[in-house]
């Protein structure tokens, strides 16, 4: 049993994470993504969960197992394993049989070190987090090729949530204010939930992602995502936000990048078949939780008091869409659809050569894109999805 976290406490038995108020259940399972000869990345979001999957992991294993447990930030690791001197890599790694480096992205070289150590001892299980797809995987690169197999963790997904769909709808509103984070689901008020994405939105955007690709500004930081949280659902001109936040087109571009591969946004471009009235060369950003979204322009009203419950709904289904896909390993892209005339689908997922559309209609069943979409594309399937049918939805994607 592992005990511990920020701000609370729980227990993990069996997988499971309790709290007094609510209970979930990662799907993913780090023993079911190892394999002999490759390294597992588990890449996600900063306080997502990532150390506390592995934990869990470690504690399941047979006592007779020898695990090293390190961290990024130690100064003594990072001279070691980004010294590329084969001799004491080996040394570090041969009394054990379990190697995890969490915050891995922290230590030059360590795609370099990791392959030394997989290549040496392929029958050794070695486990890198990191909180940045764009660092960590700049330095696993060319010397992990072929070496490594990834494992994404995102927020809590609807699926992973203890409940039926009832339950679920009763707590609808606190997803959509107060996001998904382990550590929001499992304290009780408000005030509480308000006070982790506040300190995580500072601690994420102005420590992390700064420091991560020495981007110097704060304050442009600060001020670019902003302008991307109030147009969640619409598309997004560089061009519009450069001249909002007063700079130039190149660096909002640099910013928005290292937004994205830091699992703060996620970028959706437009679908099309080269059908002569659509749009193709737009896109949109999501936030990859709406509490995080709602954390950046300070508000955590109620819905009943907010004007922007349509992006919010909008944001909330893909990303639990896109959660969807990666719980399952599924290879879906997104898509959103729109022609010349403003006709818009929300949301399109392929997979494979299949095809659906969903529009985001918090209270309504009804719209006159999908009939458009539909003589457009009638194999496709279509869903407007409200907050009736949602939970409904969500459980039969895949």
């Amino acid at each position: 049993m592992i005990r511990g976290y920020p701000h609370h406490k729980f227990d993990i038995l069996c997988g499971f994470l309790y709290h007094e108020h609510m209970l979930f259940n990662r799907s993913q399972d780090i023993t079911q993504s190892l394999s002999p000869k490759r390294v597992l990345v588990i890449y996600g979001p900063r306080r997502v969960g990532k150390t506390t999957l592995v934990k869990a992991y470690l504690a399941s294993l047979p006592k007779e197992k020898s695990i090293k447990y390190d961290v990024g930030d130690d100064i003594a690791l990072r001279r070691l394993l980004g010294s590329e001197q084969r001799k004491d890599i080996l040394d570090y790694a041969r009394p054990y049989d379990v190697i995890v480096i969490d915050e891995a992205q922290q230590i030059p070289h360590i795609g370099l070190a990791a392959k030394i150590m997989i290549d040496e001892f392929p029958n050794k299980t070695i486990i890198l987090t990191g909180s940045s797809s764009f660092d960590l995987s700049q330095h696993i690169g060319e010397p992990l090729t072929g070496r490594h197999y990834t494992l994404t963790l995102l927020p809590i997904a609807q699926t992973e949530v203890f409940g039926n769909s009832f339950e679920k709808k009763q707590h609808l509103e606190d997803f959509l204010v107060y996001g998904s984070y382990p550590e929001v689901l499992t304290v009780d008020t408000h005030p509480e939930k308000e006070r982790i994405l506040r300190e995580l939105v500072a601690s994420y955007l102005f420590k992390d992602i700064l420091a991560l690709d020495r981007l110097r500004s704060p304050e442009l930081l600060i001020d670019i995502t902003r302008c991307l949280a109030f147009q969640v659902g619409n598309e997004v001109s560089f061009n519009e936000i450069a001249r909002t936040v007063k700079t130039d087109v190149k660096t909002v571009q640099r910013y928005v990048d290292v937004l994205e591969k830091s699992f703060v946004i996620k970028k959706v471009r437009a679908y099309s078949t080269n059908k002569r009235n659509e749009i193709a060369k737009r896109v949109k950003f999501y936030f990859y939780d709406t509490g995080v979204r709602n954390a950046v322009i300070g508000q955590f009203n109620p819905l009943a008091s907010r004007n922007d419950i349509g992006a919010l709904w909008e944001n909330f289904i893909f990303m639990e869409l896109a959660k969807r896909s990666v719980l399952a390993d599924a290879d879906d892209a997104y898509y959103f659809w729109r022609t010349t005339a403003q006709k818009e689908i929300d949301i399109i997922r392929q997979s494979g050569d299949a095809i659906t559309a969903y529009e985001c209609k918090f209270s309504s069943h009804a719209s006159k894109n999908v009939r458009i979409f539909s003589e457009l594309y009638p194999h496709a399937k279509t869903h407007v999805v409200n907050k009736d049918n949602y939970s409904e939805l969500l459980l039969s994607l895949i």
